[in-house]
């Protein structure tokens, strides 16, 4: 298996040369680790699994693939200049599809590198630092695999799971295993992780109530797998229930007030994000180690050196309809429209006036707008989430709505509404699953997540997923003054299947090892 086999062979050391603001992203040169002579202190645990939050870790994942899978594919935006970004959208994808590679490529390696964190600690940590020191390490870092476990098993259904990267060396032609028991090695890792993070810590590090969210979230996913017939599995929607229902009731955390100003790097790492990316940030940060999502910007004009405007992404039509009139502050923090202005982004300069239709989300403006002169448009400093409590509000509004056609229920409704009051939206009195997936769109637009929420929903209610597709109106528009015009349908999207919801497996993989073309086997 080339990608896995060179990746994750070559992930003897993880701790990255990168350099960044003093704490606990402060990582030593590789040329100082071995396994000899680390790991001998809680210190140097913590050194080892920060280099699990960012930099080249996630580097490939987070600019090659994540808003490409999760905003494109699901009908959120588009980019017609980039073929393979077209393929996603129109459907017509290839086994050669480099977002398609760069995904697998970028999530094997995170899992690579998080298993070397993970065998080191079992086997080199010295016995002077205690158990819990220890199990708080080693959930940092299954908390992470368990992450890119999950988004492998969204994406691809059965996948290789690999937990000794030397085991390789012996046999490096693995089968792919069933899909649910990757969900069931997702949610043991989280549930070791659960168990074993504090309750507080410093900023940008997980905690148990991260763990706590993400397997709510596990759950729900695993709750609809293999039904097909419109129910769901009660016992795991118990399981979400529960966990959610503990990070929503007893963790004390709340939203961020402000929905606008989860976007912007002066809220970096603020109680609301549950995990974040940890970005560097300077002229040394090298090619996939910093932030890139400043190349999405519609202008150089607003970017640090005022360049790096390459690939900006153009929200779809029928994202657009999903904001009501009175949605007015998610819609301008995810999406611009002809006219709109930015008094943040070019503040010096007046701020910014749109002249069309584009992402905003994760463009935060140059250098002098955040306050960092080293700041560049390859590196930008935002510290995107990866799982917002906003999230876990609504997951676990979503499992107690389960299997009923609607629910008034209080709890549900707390939580759902926590969601929309925060963003200026009237409360509701019952949900049902349009308005919970349509909540779910608008709130996490341009994060990676619409997707998942359709393979997740697809999982249970086949029929509807699948509907859902075809009936977007997956074309993008004009805004001018507030008249709004679609343009004509694109003739190249092909039509949705329950298949839509399954990435085939990238030709280099099979290439490398035939024997993924085989039927998945279990793993436990």
């Amino acid at each position: 298996m080339k990608h896995i086999h060179i990746i994750i062979l070559t992930t003897l050391v993880v701790i990255s040369g990168i350099g960044c603001k003093k704490g606990y992203l402060d990582r030593p040169s590789q040329s100082q680790i071995s396994a000899d002579n680390f790991y001998k202190t809680t210190s140097e645990l913590r050194l080892a699994t920060a280099s699990l939050y960012g930099g080249p870790t996630w580097g490939v994942w987070h600019q090659e693939a994540c808003l490409q899978l999760g905003d494109i594919l699901s009908g959120n935006g588009t980019r017609q200049w980039i073929s393979d970004w077209q393929q996603l959208y129109t459907r017509t994808i290839t086994a050669g599809n480099s977002v398609m590679q760069g995904g697998w490529k970028g999530l094997y390696n995170l899992i690579g590198q998080c298993n070397t964190v993970i065998n080191s600690i079992q086997q080199k940590a010295d016995k002077t630092i205690s158990d819990a020191d220890k199990n708080a390490a080693l959930g940092e870092a299954k908390f992470i695999r368990a992450t890119a476990y999950y988004y492998l098993a969204m994406m691809w259904g059965a996948v290789p799971i690999i937990e000794d990267n030397s085991k390789l060396i012996q046999d490096p032609l693995v089968k792919r295993n069933i899909v649910t028991d990757v969900y069931k090695f997702v949610a043991n890792d989280l549930t070791f992780a659960a168990q074993s993070l504090p309750v507080t810590d410093e900023k940008g590090r997980v905690t148990t109530w991260s763990a706590q969210g993400m397997l709510g979230k596990v759950y729900l996913t695993m709750a609809g797998l293999g039904q097909g017939n419109g129910t769901r599995n009660q016992s795991y929607l118990d399981s979400a229930i529960k966990y959610a229902g503990n990070v929503c009731n007893k963790s004390g955390l709340n939203l961020l007030s402000s929905y606008y100003n989860l976007f912007r790097s002066q809220y970096n790492d603020n109680p609301e994000a549950l995990f974040a990316l940890q970005w560097a940030t300077g002229a040394s940060v090298s090619w996939e180690e910093g932030n890139l999502f400043l190349t999405y910007s519609p202008s150089g004009d607003i970017n640090p050196q005022r360049n790096g405007a390459w690939n900006a992404l153009t929200p779809t039509y029928d994202l657009f309809l999903n904001y009501s009139a009175n949605d007015t502050v998610r819609r301008k923090a995810t999406i611009m429209l002809n006219g709109d202005y930015y008094p943040e982004l070019n503040a010096a300069g007046g701020g910014y006036k749109s002249g069309g239709q584009s992402m905003k989300k994760h463009i935060i403006g140059n250098e002098k707008d955040n306050n960092t002169p080293t700041m560049t448009y390859t590196a930008s400093i935002e510290h995107d989430a990866v799982l917002r409590l906003a999230d876990v509000y609504l997951v676990y509004a979503e499992a107690i709505l389960g299997n009923n056609g609607a629910t008034a229920n209080t709890e549900a409704l707390k939580y759902f509404n926590k969601v929309r009051t925060r963003a200026g939206i009237d409360p509701v009195t019952t949900i049902n699953m349009d308005s919970v997936l349509k909540e779910r769109r608008v709130e996490f637009a341009f994060e990676g997540q619409y997707w998942l929420d359709l393979v997740r929903l697809s999982y249970w209610n086949p029929v509807k997923a699948v509907n859902i597709l075809n009936n977007q109106q997956r074309v993008s528009f004009s805004y001018d003054k507030g008249t709004v015009t679609p343009d004509k349908p694109d003739p190249a999207v092909v039509p949705a299947t329950i298949a839509s919801f399954t990435l085939q497996l990238p030709a280099s993989e099979l290439t490398a090892d035939p024997r993924l073309a085989e039927a998945p086997v279990p793993y436990y």
